[in-house]
């Protein structure tokens, strides 16, 4: 039976960190993966030439755990505008981050989406955190609805653009997140430019093992962990159709299906469309929204926009997202995309859906935005739910763990 020093289960995002940290301290770790590849949540599928990463995701290089464990430019991302378009009754209008884009200023202002007093209390509600993250640290927390209530954030700005841009990234449509994560992810939005690597949302968990195997990390891929089992001085961890493997700590990493006993927070999931068109319906790479709120689509994307190599050429890809659970029907999806591009959308080829009952964990008020990775048994546990819900939160839980791990073994 093999023996290591400490046991990662799961190459999501959290347990490649975690055994980077681990081998780059000396100890003898090793991974093991149920599935085929790295990445977990973060990966990215070949499909007819496409790439179709497992529900839409963007990579914001804002995050402090991006600029100091990931090579941003060697995944070459191609970024967004940070901008949404909103499709109305009779136009779509275009808001766009004031700093960043200020030819915008004026089709923003004049677009009936932003009045004064809303614009006020919007910045009212969210200038203490952009300048300063620790302010969403203190005081009370409450849900993201009351929050906005009493910072009187309201008409529609809040109901035609922010609460539809937000189910999307949020994973909920009701607004019952914690407000003090909510204001932490507009901080992120603010400060940051997030796009997709060109090789899909895979090119990062892909880099991430390679650091770790070049830090002495062993990986292995379909490894399906069926249970940990106590044995002193550590643990015994049983494979699905393999030998036992045994080690002194264990860390699991397996997101918010763990099945090992582990206590998780509520899940939160979202549906992505992807479809093929031979023709772009629009030239424009922001995020899109129905301010109408006809139908379960929460955003679109034009993803080839942004990155022409997520299609073959002369090809282009487009995403759309809606808040699990949904009963929404191809036809419903076509019907509303048509309607928010502006475009024929019946030649458009269905390539996949993914749905995604696990997107992230629900950050429900009273925000708990870091919980603990001890499990007190000689086990550990990261992942997004252990911090934030975010690539940030997952690969510092990741961090987290391991250090909790080398002290624990010191002793």
């Amino acid at each position: 039976m093999s023996a290591y020093d400490v046991i990662v289960i799961g190459a999501g995002l959290a347990g490649l960190r975690c055994a980077t940290r681990l081998a780059e301290a000396g100890r003898d770790v090793v991974v093991l993966e149920a599935g085929d590849a790295v990445g977990g949540r973060e990966r990215t599928d070949i499909v007819d030439g496409f790439r179709l990463d497992r529900g839409f995701h963007v990579l914001n290089p804002a995050y402090p755990a991006i600029r100091r464990w990931v090579d941003v430019g060697a995944l070459a991302l191609r970024r967004f505008p940070v901008a949404v378009g909103v499709k109305l009754d009779d136009r779509v209008a275009r808001l766009a981050h004031p700093l960043r884009h200020p030819a915008s200023i004026p089709s923003t202002l004049s677009s009936g989406l932003v009045r004064p007093t809303d614009a006020v209390a919007l910045a009212r509600w969210a200038a203490p955190v952009i300048l300063s993250a620790r302010a969403a640290k203190t005081g009370p927390d409450r849900s993201l609805d009351e929050a906005w209530d009493r910072a009187r954030v309201r008409g529609p700005l809040r109901e035609s653009v922010l609460e539809p841009f937000l189910a999307g990234v949020l994973a909920d449509d009701r607004q019952e997140t914690s407000d003090a994560f909510v204001r932490l992810l507009i901080r992120s939005f603010a400060l940051g430019r997030p796009g997709v690597p060109a090789a899909g949302i895979g090119a990062l968990p892909a880099q991430l093992a390679d650091t770790a195997r070049r830090a002495g990390a062993g990986i292995r891929l379909s490894h399906r962990v069926t249970a940990t089992r106590r044995r002193d001085p550590g643990w015994s961890v049983e494979i699905e159709g393999t030998d036992a493997v045994e080690a002194r700590a264990v860390v699991i990493a397996t997101g918010l299906a763990s099945g090992l006993d582990v206590p998780l927070p509520r899940a939160r999931g979202l549906q992505t469309w992807w479809f093929a068109a031979d023709g772009a319906p629009t030239t424009d790479a922001a995020l899109r929204v129905d301010g109408r709120r006809r139908g379960p689509i929460v955003n679109t994307a034009v993803m080839t926009n942004t990155a022409p190599t997520y299609a073959p050429r002369g090809q282009h890809l487009i995403q759309a997202t809606c808040v699990l659970p949904s009963d929404a029907t191809e036809t419903d999806v076509r019907r509303q995309l048509a309607e928010v591009w502006e475009a024929d959308t019946r030649p458009w080829r269905l390539v996949r859906r993914d749905d995604i009952a696990g997107a992230l964990p629900a950050q429900e008020p009273p925000a708990h935005l870091r919980r603990p990775v001890r499990l007190g048994d000689g086990r550990y546990v990261a992942g997004d739910h252990r911090d934030t819900a975010s690539i940030q939160g997952a690969l510092v839980s990741g961090q987290r763990a391991a250090e909790a791990v080398l002290h624990d073994l010191s002793r």
